[in-house]
């Protein structure tokens, strides 16, 4: 109502006449209009009793400090006649100001102030962003340097000044990369360092590295340079060794170390270690070490966690026995091992990899109601499953889930859906996923051309094989000797004789280095073809060893 009092009470004071019919029947209206008649006598009563109250104000005073008129009514000084006032005594009266100007004048000198301070905040803004982009510019350039030095093989003069964070980023660089031999002359280089200090940190991730390149000598005398060094060994550092052992197959020397880690007070073997050891025992298919270390595991009081049972099953898996699987399986269950998806991922594998599709859906319903989510590995796994056994409804299932549930397809994905229709026969919707995939930016590797070369073979398409060779001119894919012994079968069942001949020189230019693979499968198509001349005997020296010369 205040608002409106205020809104209305000029309109009610000048315009009287005309609101008092209205503000008899608005509400509003009228209480405005007498509040505003109040004001304006109360105001007139107030002026009426202080101008009362005032002294006489002296005349000449009044001559002399006119009241100012409105900006927009006043003349421009240049305009305005000058004017010579004098006061009583004489002297020329003080210019004239009007009222709040010392004020004014107060403010617009604190004002330059701040100005000033503001312009001189700038300035060393400016003066400190100069020098902040010389100190960022010299660090950069210490960066170049120091990666041009890492770069270079025979590093020169000043290069025990080099930036550690550059030096220490190379390296983590190569160790990811497994570029063991880039990442051991970046050791060096790092040692030589006016600021390097021994960290076993460091030694356990090279020698980690250098075991999964198969580089156990390497690794032995990483290890021995750490001790050199001054740095304790601990159990990481002992497993690292130990692994770089085991996956070069040298079991004699890490089943020594493992004695040697059981003498130790400190550095004794865990879960980890044995877990380690026994999924290379493994891969090298020697059950009777991995019994030999269960055992060793249950005296020495150390009970088998997830991932262990989770490397054994998967082994059994792969290797066919089922029964042992199962078992496996079950004693995971009575000892309060909680099964994960890694757990079920291999189940399946190994079930649907050897055909047994109904108990592989069996046990996939079972891991569901024990609360496991599937993943995209486990889908993959029911995709190549459904598809190696032709069950290609079942398979479109899956695949409509996967879109349902918003799965994105991977590499792996894509890669299972090409060979099933490739198997399938049916080359449109092979080229179509392959389109989809390149559509969604996914790059194919190896085993997608393999898969492509294997359809267009069985299918008798000798163009579009030659198609796929064009794809891998135009990329960088890196190819191994499974895709071309694809491609040499490929052509010797269209009977390109010729074509199948000229792989070789394909992978003399690619690098690599033809195996029995791929002499048997071109001496048996040269066979099959009633062909046996020289190209066979080349092809038979070779695969017994010899270097034949080149035809």
């Amino acid at each position: 109502l205040s608002h409106s009092t205020l809104q209305f009470a000029p309109l009610a004071a000048t315009a009287e006449s005309g609101l008092n019919s209205r503000s008899e029947s608005h509400p509003v209206l009228r209480p405005a209009a007498s509040a505003s008649r109040r004001r304006q006598k109360s105001r007139h009563s107030r002026g009426s009793a202080a101008a009362a109250e005032l002294p006489p104000i002296p005349t000449p005073l009044m001559a002399a400090a006119p009241v100012a008129a409105p900006s927009s009514l006043t003349a421009p000084a240049s305009r305005r006649p000058a004017t010579r006032a004098y006061s009583a005594a004489g002297e020329p009266p003080r210019a004239w100001a009007p009222a709040g100007a010392e004020e004014r004048t107060r403010r617009g000198k604190v004002a330059e102030e701040e100005d000033d301070e503001e312009a001189e905040r700038r300035r060393k803004e400016e003066v400190n962003r100069k020098i902040a982009s010389r100190k960022a510019l010299s660090v950069i350039l210490r960066r170049e340097a120091t990666k041009a030095v890492l770069d270079t093989r025979k590093p020169g003069k000043g290069t025990r000044r080099l930036l550690p964070r550059t030096v220490l980023e190379a390296l983590h660089e190569r160790i990811a990369a497994l570029r063991w031999d880039s990442a051991l002359k970046v050791f060096e280089l790092m040692r030589d360092q006016v600021w390097y200090r021994p960290h076993i940190g460091i030694y356990i991730k090279l020698i980690t590295m250098l075991g999964k390149c198969k580089q156990p000598e390497k690794a032995h005398e990483l290890f021995q340079a750490m001790l050199d060094e001054g740095c304790a060994p601990n159990l990481e550092s002992y497993t690292a060794l130990l692994s770089a052992y085991s996956r070069s197959g040298r079991f004699g020397e890490a089943f020594a170390l493992l004695d040697r880690m059981k003498a130790s007070s400190g550095c004794r073997p865990d879960v980890q270690t044995y877990s380690i050891l026994i999924k290379s025992c493994l891969h090298a298919y020697d059950f009777e070490k991995v019994k030999s270390l269960l055992d060793d595991m249950t005296r020495a009081g150390i009970r088998p966690n997830t991932v262990t049972y989770n490397t054994l099953i998967d082994a059994y898996g792969k290797s066919g026995r089922f029964a042992e699987m199962e078992s496996t399986l079950l004693k995971m269950l009575s000892e309060n091992c909680k099964p994960d998806v890694w757990t079920m991922n291999s189940t399946l594998r190994a079930f649907g990899g050897s055909g047994q599709i109904e108990t592989m859906e069996s046990c996939y319903e079972k891991f569901q109601d024990s609360g496991i989510t599937p993943n995209i590995k486990t889908y993959n796994i029911l995709l190549d499953s459904y598809g190696k056994a032709k069950m290609y409804e079942k398979m479109g299932a899956v695949m409509e889930y996967m879109q349902k549930y918003y799965y994105s397809w991977t590499i792996v994905t894509y890669n299972v859906v090409i060979d099933a229709f490739g198997r399938a026969g049916d080359l449109e919707q092979m080229e179509y996923i392959f389109r989809l995939m390149k559509s969604e930016r996914i790059k194919p590797n190896c085993v997608t051309l393999c898969s492509l070369v294997r359809a267009y073979g069985r299918a008798d398409e000798v163009k579009k094989i030659k198609t796929v060779l064009r794809i891998v001119e135009n990329s960088d894919i890196t190819l191994d000797i499974v895709f071309f012994n694809c491609l040499a079968d490929a052509y010797g069942r269209v009977g390109a004789l010729a074509e199948m001949w000229e792989v070789l020189d394909l992978m003399k230019a690619r690098r690599c280095k033809p195996d029995k693979v791929t002499c048997t499968t071109m001496i048996k198509w040269f066979l099959i073809k009633g062909i046996d001349d020289r190209r066979v005997q080349y092809l038979r020296e070779l695969k017994a060893g010899r270097c034949p010369d080149d035809i």
